[in-house]
């Protein structure tokens, strides 16, 4: 009797042993399973970082098949260098290819792959990777759907409301901050226009074509160099004594301010005898007591008079005499200002709409 209790004990001690070490051996797998799983992701959420960040070269093929042969279906844009077109890559990714004639222009893809490869800011146009092909290469940029802002400005089917401008101006401000305070030496940009200003999915600015940057060695205050640049966002002291700084970014950013404040050419061509820039437009205005003539008749008066006032003046500012012009943060500062106070006439407005229709 008490034998076959001790056979039946020995048993169930037996199963609950081997249960034990099951149990425990599904619990370090499951474990392990875990840490492992956990280490995929990590290295996952790497290399899609790496490869988001990582500037890559391609080959002809591979944009080739990207743009469907450039077919001229594709072509967005149409630069000095070359034609720009629409594409998909292989993995998904919307793209805008830059078409560059090497023995013309190779001077052009150096200077964008040198700049833009490793240079990464939101309010810069991310160069995706590059060719370099015998006779021809090719930029590879993320596409910005919204086109440029000279389209939004001067398009006939397109409008942007204060706040939006102002959002722009700034967010383009802010890349060129960045550039300016680069820590391997300050990138010069030297073709600050609307047209060089992308716009993203959320109408977001960012800074194109690289190919006239320059870089400005730390310590160094400037480099001489040929005038280049677009006629009417040229700084008239660097055409003058072909010293490139920061400064000649800052004047054309001026210019493109008032643009955004006023939707008129930089130069106006209608007087053809005498074609007055933008900024003496401004001047005149100012001394003549009419600021508000200077705005843009498709704002509808729908922006704060405070807020415009300052940010006129902080474009004059840009394009005045280089000694007195502001840095870039400092002109950041002052459209943050200028953003902070419209948001709160938008909202005093917004409210006051609310109680009269409620009356």
């Amino acid at each position: 009797m008490h034998r076959g209790y001790e056979i039946l004990l020995g048993c169930l001690i037996t199963v609950v042993i081997v249960g034990v070490v099951s149990i425990s051996c599904h619990l370090r797998r499951r474990a392990h399973n875990l840490k492992r799983s956990k280490k995929d992701i990590e290295v996952t959420a790497v290399s899609v970082e790496y490869e988001e960040v990582t500037c890559k070269q391609m080959c002809t093929k591979e944009i080739y098949d990207a743009t469907e042969n450039l077919s001229p279906l594709n072509v967005i844009g149409q630069g000095i260098a070359g034609k720009v077109y629409k594409g998909v890559l292989a993995n998904g990714w919307p793209v805008a290819v830059k078409h560059i004639v090497k023995n013309e222009h190779a001077e052009t893809f150096l200077r964008e792959v040198t700049s833009l490869s490793h240079v990464r800011h939101p309010n810069l146009v991310s160069l995706r990777g590059y060719c370099d092909g015998q006779e021809e290469c090719f930029l590879v940029y993320e596409l910005c759907i919204n086109g440029n802002l000279s389209e939004w400005l001067f398009g006939k089917d397109k409008n942007l409301s204060w706040i939006q401008r102002l959002q722009i101006a700034l967010g383009s401000a802010c890349g060129l901050w960045f550039l300016h305070i680069y820590p391997e030496g300050c990138i010069v940009h030297r073709d600050v226009k609307p047209t060089n200003i992308l716009l993203g999915v959320d109408m977001e600015p960012k800074l194109s074509d690289f190919g006239l940057s320059r870089v400005i060695d730390i310590g160094v205050s400037h480099v001489s160099s040929e005038v280049r640049g677009t006629f009417g966002y040229v700084d008239p002291e660097y055409r003058h004594n072909h010293k490139v700084n920061a400064a000649g970014d800052v004047y054309s950013f001026g210019m493109v301010l008032l643009q955004l404040l006023s939707g008129k050419r930089a130069i106006n061509i209608m007087n053809t005898a005498k074609p007055m820039s933008l900024d003496r437009m401004a001047s005149m205005l100012i001394r003549e007591g009419n600021v508000l003539e200077f705005a843009d008749p498709r704002l509808n008066g729908e922006y704060s008079t405070e807020a415009f006032d300052l940010s006129l003046k902080l474009a004059l500012s840009c394009t005045g005499h280089k000694k007195q012009r502001p840095s870039m943060e400092q002109v950041v500062s002052h459209l943050e200002k200028a953003l902070k106070i419209s948001m709160r006439d938008d909202d005093k407005h917004n409210s006051i709409s609310i109680i009269e229709s409620h009356s």
